[in-house]
């Protein structure tokens, strides 16, 4: 049985796109940052600076009260997907470009097409799915099984960071859901705020001093554990940017699949993926190789079907009052 919910479709698709735009950008900016800052470092930062902008919409949302749950539990295992997204996902920009990165972590819709059937108990028919394997064969494409290790440009283990972040945010995406049902969006964003600025703090006691940097060459190593620095004063700008896009995302995307189903708001995330080249073009001047163009092509084409068959879906439903596995 789907999870009872509010469901307006319209808003959430809008809410979902100014999400993606605002990931994109907070994905720029700690490109630009990964080679001078400690990835914990950044990440403690924004949130820091992400949840007094969240606070905010708590009490514009109801107050106080907002923040209580009964499920503390699933929240915490729902901090903790987003976290793991996030970060596995930014270690992999250390080292990879923006367009590749994004690319293969846009695995993430798929995921959630395929989750939301055992866990949400959404319906999925055989031409959709058929769709979800093409996407999947746009991901294995752009892992390049066909090389060897030591003729790809980065190790395999930075080419499956995206997809491990993708599988992480699905899962995230998907406790969202059920627990959008009683929870404000804006109570969700601060929770998973919260959640960064423990984990960066856990990683500053452990590593702040960065004394187990010095020991690798790697370069997303290198900034998940190098030393905190006092920011130049240039880069404040690119931080409290950060911080007012987490705020953001925290809030759009929530209340995106607060309102709406997953399988109708997760392909509209493919917006990320053009946005993506555009940024590494302009700022980076790369362009994605023929392997990542037709990944992208592959996976984009995947997502809007599936959106397609289920706007036909709700439509026939809307029509007929019946419905039927497509």
């Amino acid at each position: 049985m789907q999870i009872a919910a509010q469901s307006r479709p319209g808003a959430g698709i809008v809410l979902v796109l100014i999400g993606v735009l605002s990931i994109s950008v907070n994905d720029m900016l700690i490109k630009q940052l990964s080679g001078g800052y400690p990835l914990h470092q950044v990440v403690f930062t924004r949130s820091a600076i992400g949840i007094l902008f969240s606070l905010t919409m708590v009490q514009l949302e109801g107050g106080w009260s907002v923040l209580r749950t009964r499920q503390p539990g699933l929240h915490m295992l729902r901090g903790l997907m987003v976290v793991i997204a996030n970060m596995t996902f930014f270690l992999a920009l250390a080292v990879l470009p923006l367009a590749d990165a994004t690319a293969l972590f846009f695995a993430a819709p798929l995921f959630i097409t395929l989750l939301s059937i055992p866990l949400l108990g959404e319906k999925v028919g055989p031409l959709r799915m058929g769709a979800v394997i093409v996407g999947f064969a746009g991901v294995v494409l752009m892992q390049r099984p066909w090389q060897g290790s030591g003729d790809l440009e980065v190790s395999r283990l930075m080419l499956l960071l995206p997809v491990l972040s993708a599988l992480a945010y699905a899962l995230m995406q998907i406790m969202t859901r059920k627990l959008g049902a009683t929870t404000k969006a804006s109570a969700l964003a601060v929770y998973i705020q919260a959640m960064f600025i423990l984990v960066s703090l856990g990683f500053w006691v452990v590593a702040g001093d960065g004394r187990f940097a010095e020991a690798s060459n790697n370069a997303s190593v290198q900034f998940l554990l190098r030393a905190w620095v006092w920011p130049r004063d240039g880069d404040w700008i690119y931080l409290v940017g950060l911080g007012m896009n987490a705020a953001i995302i925290g809030y759009c995307l929530s209340q995106a699949y607060r309102l709406a189903d997953a399988a109708t708001v997760a392909p509209f995330e493919y917006v990320g993926l053009p946005l993506a080249v555009f940024w590494g073009w302009a700022i980076w001047g790369s362009l994605p190789s023929w392997e990542v163009w037709t990944g992208i092509a592959l996976i984009m084409g995947a997502g809007l079907f599936v959106f397609l068959r289920e706007q036909q879906k709700a439509r026939r439903i809307a029509r007929t009052g019946l419905g039927r596995r497509d």
